[in-house]
């Protein structure tokens, strides 16, 4: 026989543990991470790595209220492989990184897609603008877990690609964004 040396302190335990809210883990981006983007100029599709990124997250995928997502993204030092094309998002006309160094999405709200695919809806802050900004993700649990997802921003709503540069037909509205960020817990 199991004796409780305080019954009444053992049923208060056991009924703060069952209404206590689950908090979710605390991960911090671990090397192998990536965030690139892909879009069209004149036809010809091109990829690009930004100059870096920073990700912190929240997540449990029991209790989907207690997440949150942050990343910030480093914009000068962006790569698309064209030394005239790398040179010119830079500019005003784009990034503006003189001005905007960083853009930075935030999510506090998710939904559970099915499986272990979960969506993050968030807002996209770029170039002084601020937007929401869905992005779809697989989760891979794990010692170090593993998201990976997609997102489309619609650059025109941020003003990158201005002025000569906000013809569609030249380069798309749509930019397509993904990521594969593998985690650590937080310390």
């Amino acid at each position: 026989m199991i004796r409780f040396p305080h019954p009444r302190l053992f049923a208060a335990s056991l009924l703060l543990a069952a209404i206590a809210p689950a908090f979710a883990a605390d991960y911090v981006q671990a090397p192998g991470s990536t965030l690139v983007f892909a879009s069209n100029y004149q036809g010809e599709t091109f990829t690009g790595k930004f100059g870096g990124f920073n990700t912190t997250l929240s997540f449990d995928p029991a209790n989907l209220a207690t997440s949150k997502l942050d990343v910030t993204i480093q914009l000068a030092g962006t790569n698309t492989g064209n030394d005239d094309r790398d040179s010119t998002l830079q500019t005003g006309d784009f990034f503006n990184v003189a001005k905007f160094a960083q853009a930075r999405y935030t999510a506090t709200k998710f939904r559970a897609l099915g499986g272990n695919q979960y969506a993050a809806d968030g807002s996209l802050s770029l170039r002084g603008v601020s937007k929401p900004v869905t992005l779809t993700f697989t989760w891979t649990p794990g010692a170090q877990p593993v998201l990976t997802g997609k997102a489309t921003v619609k650059r025109l709503d941020f003003g990158v690609g201005g002025g000569e540069w906000a013809d569609t037909k030249t380069i798309p509205n749509d930019v397509a964004i993904s990521t594969k960020v593998v985690l650590k817990p937080a310390k």
